[in-house]
């Protein structure tokens, strides 16, 4: 499953995903994972929740994306939800329609390993393809 909350900068995307990230604390019974530019979650969000900041591993497209999501399943079998803060600017991608073919491969390793997604993009909701606003 995957969730895609989607707005301009200053909309609320990251308060809400700190509350959903710390509600998953308390209701996943697996492993969760944060995946962020920068350190701005780091005091927000609950210890047990995995912390990683992406541009300590040059992520730079999404390609090198997927390779960093299929080996942090791969090291961890017990990680049941993963969230991803601002999407587009770990890669360094505006293109929509790059960013609906990582979804549907990303939707699909999800049903394939039983694992939920939730993603910010830090952009207007009118620039969403269709492909990307199903995971609205």
């Amino acid at each position: 499953m995957i969730r895609v909350i989607m707005g301009k900068k200053g909309g609320g995307k990251t308060k809400q995903m700190i509350e959903l990230i710390n509600s998953a604390v308390q209701t996943e019974h697996g492993n969760v994972v944060c995946i962020e530019r920068g350190n701005k979650l780091t005091f927000d969000i609950h210890y047990q929740i995995r912390l990683v900041e992406s541009s300590h591993y040059d992520i730079e497209n999404y390609t090198a994306l997927k390779g960093f999501i299929s080996g942090l399943y791969a090291s961890n079998y017990d990680i049941t939800h993963i969230f991803i803060d601002s999407l587009t600017k770990i890669v360094g991608c505006e293109d929509m329609n790059e960013t609906e073919k990582f979804l549907d491969w990303l939707n699909r390793f999800a049903e394939q390993h039983n694992i939920k997604f939730t993603i910010t993009i830090s952009d207007d909701e009118s620039l969403a393809t269709e492909g990307i606003r199903k995971f609205f």
